[in-house]
């Protein structure tokens, strides 16, 4: 068993460890019943955002509680592992492959190879575990081929969490969990649009207000990056591009993160609690290079009162001239750090936990099963890369 502590937060002060910028290589839709599309950009939406509280206009408020009686909700509840990353890895890596079948001696760069593959929700919790006091987790990673360690969520300890909050009573005069959810989810559905504003219909930009919120359909993103001397190969949802995406893979894409929060008084105990919801904010859109971030602010009963526009890149610094509840720097050498042990820990066949619990400080990583890869790793991938690994060997050999 390996345990990481972080107690003493001062040894990951300074300058922050080295980080690639994330480059998305591949991509994958959800349609809207939750079906994979890999390769597919069928569920990638535009920003535009609601048109409310404009001079000259008369228009009531936007209520975010609209049609919540007939929200079309994912089942949140299935362990979806791995599978919608790897099988999109994998259609990349046969597409690759296909390209390269005339040419031996570029086998060996189909594989697409990295010390750590993850979804964005896993790394956010890393990223953010030195100042989030209330960061539970406890997430499953296997090794495969030797050097790459992949890292789900353990979906055991996510049901028994989400069982145990939806049985905390509402507070008399509160609104309920589910509804505070749908807001964000509302928000969304009025501030994209499924093709690039040009190409929308007028009714298709004005109707968003009473469409049939979804939240089945996503368009995730794929990226390569690295902190520290760990490369990392991670898979998030993308909420919406503005404008549209570049034709360069090389380019930054304008993507935007969307967001809910509730309206601001001046109390500096609210100043406070939103810098910690920034925290969250930053790591996320930081971990797939999302460099806006749109906060619609709410009321406490649900309507929209504004929209403000963030610049991932200049949060920490907005945190530091504030109450300082959290450093940027601290989080990245902090995240570099553990990776280091993950990658000397999980080793060999076997399945390891990776479990942090709320309030503490340390961070271990134990094995739970002793060989072979648990449910982490479909059967289908694994015969795939097995297949490229025999190519390899042969290429090598006949080179």
């Amino acid at each position: 068993m390996a345990t990481f502590d972080f107690h003493q937060l001062d040894r990951f002060s300074g300058s922050s460890t080295s980080i690639r910028r994330p480059r998305e290589f591949t991509y994958f839709s959800f349609d809207e019943k939750h079906e994979l599309r890999p390769l597919s950009t069928e569920s990638l939406s535009y920003y535009h955002p609601p048109v409310f509280n404009a001079p000259g206009t008369h228009a009531p408020p936007i209520d975010l509680s609209a049609g919540f009686d007939t929200f079309v909700q994912r089942d949140d509840g299935i362990d979806e592992h791995l599978d919608a990353l790897l099988d999109t890895l994998q259609a990349h890596e046969e597409q690759l492959l296909q390209s390269v079948q005339e040419d031996d001696t570029k086998i060996g760069d189909v594989r697409t190879q990295a010390d750590v593959i993850t979804w964005r929700g896993m790394m956010t919790k890393i990223l953010t575990a030195a100042f989030d006091i209330f960061n539970e987790f406890e997430m499953n990673a296997t090794c495969f081929q030797g050097t790459i360690s992949f890292v789900e969520e353990n979906n055991a300890a996510k049901a028994a969490r989400r069982t145990a909050q939806n049985t905390q009573n509402t507070p008399r005069g509160g609104v309920p969990q589910e509804m505070m959810q749908y807001w964000g989810y509302k928000f969304e559905t009025l501030s994209v649009l499924p093709k690039p504003w040009a190409e929308c219909t007028r009714h298709e930009i004005e109707a968003r207000e009473v469409q049939t919120v979804n939240n089945n359909a996503q368009f995730c993103s794929i990226v390569r990056t690295g902190i520290g001397a760990t490369s990392l190969i991670i898979a998030g949802e993308v909420d919406a591009v503005l404008g549209e995406k570049p034709d360069s893979p090389d380019d930054p894409i304008p993507w935007v993160e969307l967001k809910t929060s509730a309206e601001q008084t001046g109390h500096p105990r609210e100043a406070v609690k939103f810098e910690r919801k920034l925290l969250n904010y930053w790591a996320q859109s930081f971990l797939l290079a999302v460099p806006t971030i749109m906060v619609g602010f709410r009321t406490p009963d649900g309507f929209l009162t504004r929209i403000q526009e963030l610049s991932t890149q200049r949060i920490p610094s907005m945190v530091k001239q504030g109450s300082r509840t959290w450093d940027g720097n601290v989080c990245i050498n902090l995240t570099g750090a553990f990776l280091e042990i993950l990658k000397r820990t999980v080793v060999g066949g076997g399945v390891w936990r990776i479990s942090r619990k709320q309030g503490e400080k340390r961070i271990e990583v134990f094995k739970v099963e002793d060989a072979g890869t648990g449910n982490i790793i479909r059967p289908s991938f694994k015969a795939h890369r097995e297949k490229l690994r025999a190519l390899e060997i042969a290429a090598a050999l006949g080179s």
